[in-house]
């Protein structure tokens, strides 16, 4: 039986499980820090840290492999994972949820890998007829693979029936060549570990794209009104920051007799007058006092574009020795859009 005291300490704080090891540790660490939920680890033996920006959660570094399993059994109440692993190792009828089903980090597909020597096989299409001639033979076709879920229902779906699979927790690359596996399914950001281990890829050979994901036990946060207030944050959080990176403030200087006048000349030209229009406020120097800063909020893609316009407008209306009404300033990235609309959170909130 969990002691009082102990329970109440658990209701009060939000575990969040993240890698400890492998190609997502140190991204994970990167992109929390860059959402402002930078974690504290007092040291590298330390297998819990917390988020001095959001205290209550607690962070506990866990193997990649296990993150789902220990956010569905309980052990954790969210987590950051691949999405291959969490669909590879995902409950039925589960309590873990996807909350945010792309975090920016962590891109990479599992791969159908055959050996460059079986030169007539170039497309999963191929493969139904290797598969056919190895049944032939009285022989499965053996993939070798660390999905073999996702990999089996793959394979099944694109009509490959006769084939066999070896799981290995091994490098995979080397299968064919130790003759244990004829193929391989395996994890890969570039494809280069294929190529120099004389594997290739083949058409329609993309098992899954993958990327991290936050992951969340809809049971346990449900049921917890801290951990819910601390999942709420924590999301919010994190969904701001993904939406803030395609978007710039674009702050400039502008020549006017007052803020009216600025905001009609940006105003006249709708592609540039930001999402909610712009910000105007006076600049004081030493020589006049008819210069304005105006800020607008952009689109990436349209960044270019907003900076050359602002410029034409500059130029038409005085010129100095540096040539243009307008001096843009800075572009800074990562700027938060507000928007009526509700978070990735809330919509997920049925589940949560």
């Amino acid at each position: 039986m969990v002691p009082q005291m102990a329970r109440t300490v658990r209701n009060m704080i939000l575990r969040l499980a993240v890698p400890s090891d492998g190609a997502l540790h140190q991204p994970t660490l990167d992109f929390l820090r860059a959402c402002g939920l930078g974690v504290r680890r007092p040291n590298l033996r330390r297998y819990t840290a917390e988020v001095p920006a959001l205290p209550g959660v607690v962070v506990h570094f866990q193997r990649a492999a296990d993150i789902g399993l220990k956010v569905e059994e309980g052990s954790a109440d969210m987590g950051v994972v691949g999405r291959d692993r969490f669909l590879e190792t995902r409950r039925e009828n589960g309590s873990t949820r996807v909350v945010i089903d792309s975090l920016g980090f962590g891109n990479s597909e599992l791969l159908i890998g055959v050996p460059e020597g079986w030169i007539d096989v170039t497309s999963v299409t191929d493969l139904v007829e290797i598969s056919m001639e190895f049944r032939e033979k009285g022989q499965d076709l053996r993939v070798a693979t660390k999905y073999p879920r996702l990999v089996e229902s793959f394979l099944l779906s694109r009509g490959v029936k006769f084939f066999s699979l070896v799981e290995s927790s091994g490098t995979l690359e080397a299968a064919p060549a130790m003759g244990y596996a004829d193929i391989i399914a395996d994890i890969s950001e570039t494809g280069v570990t294929l190529r120099e281990n004389r594997l290739k890829t083949i058409d329609g050979g993309s098992v899954i794209s993958s990327e991290a994901c936050l992951i969340g036990n809809s049971t346990l946060v449900s049921s917890n009104t801290p951990a819910m207030r601390l999942a709420t944050a924590l999301v919010e959080r994190i969904e701001a920051y993904l939406e803030a990176l395609g978007f710039y403030s674009v702050t400039a200087n502008m020549q006017g007799d007052n803020p009216d006048f600025i905001a009609r000349q940006v105003l006249e030209h709708g592609d540039i007058s930001g999402l909610r229009g712009p910000t105007i406020s006076k600049v004081y120097t030493k020589e006049r006092d008819d210069w304005f800063a105006v800020t607008v909020i952009v689109g990436k893609e349209r960044l270019l574009d907003v900076v050359e316009i602002f410029r034409q407008i500059g130029g038409t209306h005085r010129h100095d020795r540096h040539g243009s009404l307008l001096n843009v300033l800075a572009t800074t990235g990562g700027h938060r859009p507000h928007r009526n609309q509700e978070t990735q959170y809330q919509r997920h909130h049925p589940l949560l």
